[in-house]
């Protein structure tokens, strides 16, 4: 009996729905925890990898016996089965104590790739014989060839030594401070004054070539051509004392240079031109050590990138980013509200437009790569080739248009992207009360104004909720941008002081691009590691700024059509 009205009690329950609440609410659990953990593993890989870590002096056997001395960073540490380690190196069995089950083995990043190839080695830990944190050594920070380990000998001006000692790392900064005075000139005269020219020297070259095909039977005026000569003329007198210029900082820039003694004994010449930053992480408190983790993040947000994109920062990549998707959300916009108002407001209901609703719900779950694949034949050779033809002729055979480029991989995303909006901007229309439509005919108010002032309104919350779907899925995709627009680097952003200021005919870098690029394609996969995952958290973050941004826009207008001031 007690049995029976125990399974009727468990069959009541069930039927009310509330374990399937509790099946709802902990799955949802499970799935904020999930996205949570990801990103703090994401963020603790990433962003950990600008904490200045303390440089080690590690003395060791090798498997020959030999002693070998290491400095450098202890990128990481695992421990192997000693099977698995005998596989991984054979030749390591003689030095292996025999009671071993297991083997520790340390990552060491030991830099200098230019004098002792590779940066990164392995450590056995019974191998190591001796393990200390010298205060006086020094890492540096190149533009080329990763992160120099060692100890500062002296610095010189020429071949004259100017410090050593003590006094060498005061005045390895003073001069350092020198250095990058001269690289910011050499960058603003290279991005500035000699790409001005060289970009005015273009459209003149251009310029001339149309008067030659304004009639190909006549010469071309003489007087507009003199005009041009003389133009051209001048800018090219001027690119020569730009040039000359540009030679002096040179050779200021390489005046000064240091010895640097590395672990085994030996000293190598660096030119402070190659130097980006120097510090001593040893002799660091724990205040310096923040000021440079922020040091080092913000130069990673505002540097482009360097040797493969495995150094320097992602500014291009953010920049790319941000535009691509504005552009692509001012162009989606529009396009999806148009055909869901005609489809919801206009549109004679029948097969038919049932026929394009099934359409439309079909394109969203298309491949992104398909849509590549048509904006490449259709926008790029196509339309582009075509605008080509008709307004940038003397440019041909090289494409202006008829390129991948922004403008193209923004059409691109918001074609891929325009079915969200058309749904989302269906429902909120279907959601409008009819009533509210029938008040303002029977006020004498036209349908357009009633659909510009009355419906589109109401709706435009559910309008900004498909915006921000389309935005959270246009940032992160990859695979179509590869074919219609973006690069692994590229040379110059979008948007400069030339006229028309915003060229939308460049290519350009992305977020998502990137991590692919320095995560599979990179000729340097440890140094790339924390790269990919401080890139892939950064895209995270930027795009939940983006919605957040739209979001907050929408409940502003949530409230402001309930009537409640936002």
């Amino acid at each position: 009996m007690r049995l029976q009205q125990h399974r009727t009690g468990f069959v009541a329950w069930v039927r009310s729905g509330d374990p399937w609440i509790w099946f709802t609410a902990a799955a949802v659990s499970i799935s904020i925890a999930a996205v949570i953990g990801l990103l703090l593993l994401i963020g603790a890989r990433g962003f950990g990898h600008f904490w200045p870590d303390s440089v080690a002096l590690i003395r060791y056997q090798d498997n020959t016996g030999s002693t070998r001395t290491v400095l450098g960073e202890i990128a990481g540490r695992e421990t192997l089965p000693i099977g698995q380690f005998l596989e991984a190196d054979p030749s390591a069995a003689a030095s292996v104590p025999a009671d071993a089950v297991e083997v520790e083995r340390w990552l060491v990043r030991s830099g200098n790739r230019r004098e002792a190839p590779p940066d990164f080695r392995w450590v056995v830990a019974h191998q190591v014989e001796a393990l200390s944190h010298p205060p006086d050594a020094l890492v540096l920070e190149r533009a080329e060839w990763g992160n120099a380990y060692g100890f500062l000998h002296s610095v010189h001006e020429g071949e004259r030594p100017v410090a050593s000692g003590s006094a060498a790392l005061e005045e390895l900064e003073r001069r350092l401070a020198r250095a990058d005075e001269l690289r910011e000139r050499i960058h603003a005269l290279e991005q500035g004054r000699l790409y001005d020219i060289n970009y005015r020297l273009e459209r003149l070259r251009l310029d001339r070539r149309a008067l030659e095909l304004t009639d190909a039977d006549a010469a071309p005026d003489p007087a507009a051509m003199a005009e041009l000569d003389a133009a051209e003329a001048e800018l090219r007198a001027d690119y020569r004392v730009a040039e000359a210029e540009l030679r002096a900082l040179r050779d200021q820039l390489g005046r000064d240079s240091i010895r640097l003694e590395l672990a085994d004994g030996r000293q190598v010449t660096i030119g402070l031109g190659e130097i980006v930053r120097v510090w001593q992480p040893n002799a660091m408190g724990t205040l310096d050590r923040v000021g440079h983790y922020f040091r080092s993040l913000w130069l990673f947000l505002s540097e482009p990138p360097r040797e493969a994109n495995t150094e320097g920062g992602v500014y291009p990549a953010i920049f790319g980013t941000v535009m691509m998707v504005l552009l692509m959300s001012l162009m989606v916009t529009p396009f999806g509200v148009i055909a869901a108002v005609y489809l919801r407001e206009y549109a004679r209901q029948g097969p038919f437009v049932r026929l394009i609703r099934i359409a439309v719900n079909n394109l969203a779950g298309v491949p992104s790569i398909v849509y590549g694949v048509f904006g490449l034949g259709f926008f790029v050779y196509f339309l582009g080739g075509s605008i080509d033809a008709l307004f940038f002729a003397e440019a041909l055979p090289s494409p202006t248009f008829g390129t991948p480029g922004l403008l193209w991989a923004s059409l691109t995303l918001a074609l891929l992207t325009v079915p969200v909006v058309i749904v989302s901007t269906e429902e909120g229309l279907t959601r409008i009360p009819r009533s509210l439509r029938e008040g303002s005919l029977a006020l004498g108010a036209t349908k357009a104004e009633t659909l510009f002032k009355v419906v589109l309104p109401v709706a435009s919350p559910s309008i900004l909720t498909g915006v921000i779907l389309a935005v959270a899925r246009a940032a992160g995709e990859v695979a179509p941008l590869m074919l219609v627009g973006v690069v692994k680097l590229a040379p110059a952003l979008p948007v400069d002081g030339n006229f028309p200021y915003v060229h939308l005919e460049r290519k350009f870098m992305h977020l998502g691009f990137h991590i692919y690029d320095v995560g599979f394609q990179s000729p340097n996969v440890e140094a790339a590691r924390p790269l990919v995952f401080a890139t892939a958290l950064l895209l995270v973050v930027l795009i939940i700024v983006l919605n957040l941004t739209a979001i907050m826009l929408r409940n502003r207008l949530e409230n402001r059509y309930r009537g409640v001031e936002g």
